[in-house]
């Protein structure tokens, strides 16, 4: 069967649970955030036009010249333009802090990119995958709604990071009791829901992820090398280099699988490149924050 046409196995109740997990793991974010962490923008405002732009413009972008390129087929290409649309994934801080980039510049790029995809991410991927006639073709099927698709992101992201911001701020003993076990608790459903996802299309998984793992691995290596040239373009510090390329290259894959769910019917094509592209993205961050920490932290002062 074509994989354009293959729908994952997924019930109502695993697609609310799948959304509440998903606002779970943010609102364990936000109790690192501060609203200085927007305020202290306005310190470094090149590194963060600079960061905001490799993630919300060159992305997309190289990811449409990758699918004209190689031209997959149209669910894999609109997975792939999904997955370029999302904001900056939530283990970007901690793979900063290790690879002895600027931490600081990372939260703040992370918390403005979140707030920022209400907008962005229906917008990116209207106008990018409508650019692409056989990815075009699938988004007037599934009839999608770019206000419908802000909403649900605005719900998931951005209310459960306001949530967790105002309890950092009114309660800040609680959060930082909080902010271990929530991390651990984060990761460790997500990380089981995914696992329950893949076991029950596990056949359509063998089957098809090899038409998307070289892709995946290519298009992520696109996003980490252009984040880096381009903060290295712009005369960045070298920790503000290695701060863009892994909040470009590490994206909120977790949100693309909600939206292939919610809007899509859990589009094979997509929802496989979007679950893989999740595995991967841990794989090569940690190898990246590996390398550039073996560089060293007085390399990273340059």
């Amino acid at each position: 069967m074509p994989l354009d046409a293959v729908t994952l196995n997924f019930n109502p109740a695993g697609l609310a649970l799948l959304n509440a997990v998903l606002a779970v793991v943010m609102f364990g974010v936000a109790l690192d955030l501060k609203v200085e962490d927007f305020s202290r923008l306005l310190d470094t405002p090149r590194a963060f036009l600079l960061g905001f732009l490799s993630q919300f413009l060159f992305l997309p972008a190289a990811t449409f010249l990758l699918v004209l390129t190689l031209r997959p087929e149209p669910s894999i290409a609109l997975g792939m333009i999904l997955v370029a649309a999302c904001p900056g994934g939530n283990i970007s801080n901690f793979l900063t802090h290790r690879a002895y980039g600027n931490t600081a510049l990372s939260v703040s790029l992370t918390a403005v990119s979140t707030v920022a995809a209400i907008v962005m991410t229906p917008f990116s991927l209207a106008f990018w995958g409508g650019l692409y006639p056989p990815a075009a073709s699938l988004i007037r099927e599934t009839s999608v709604s770019a206000l419908d698709m802000a909403f649900t992101v605005g719900v998931l992201l951005v209310v459960p990071l306001a949530l967790g911001m105002v309890l950092n701020a009114r309660l800040p003993r609680l959060a930082e009791k909080m902010r271990g076990p929530m991390r651990i608790l984060a990761l460790v459903v997500f990380a089981g829901f995914i696992a329950g996802a893949l076991a029950a299309n596990w056949a359509h998984f063998v089957a098809y992820v090899g038409a998307v793992f070289l892709l995946v691995l290519l298009h992520n290596g696109i996003a980490l090398a252009g984040g880096y040239a381009i903060a290295a373009a712009g005369c960045l510090s070298e920790p503000d280099r290695r701060c863009v390329a892994i909040e470009t290259g590490i994206q909120n894959s977790g949100l693309g699988l909600v939206l292939v769910f919610n809007f899509f019917g859990g589009l094979g094509g997509m929802a496989i490149v979007a679950a893989w592209w999740g595995v991967w993205h841990i794989v090569s961050g940690f190898a990246l924050a590996e390398f550039f920490r073996r560089r060293g932290r007085l390399f990273a002062t340059a």
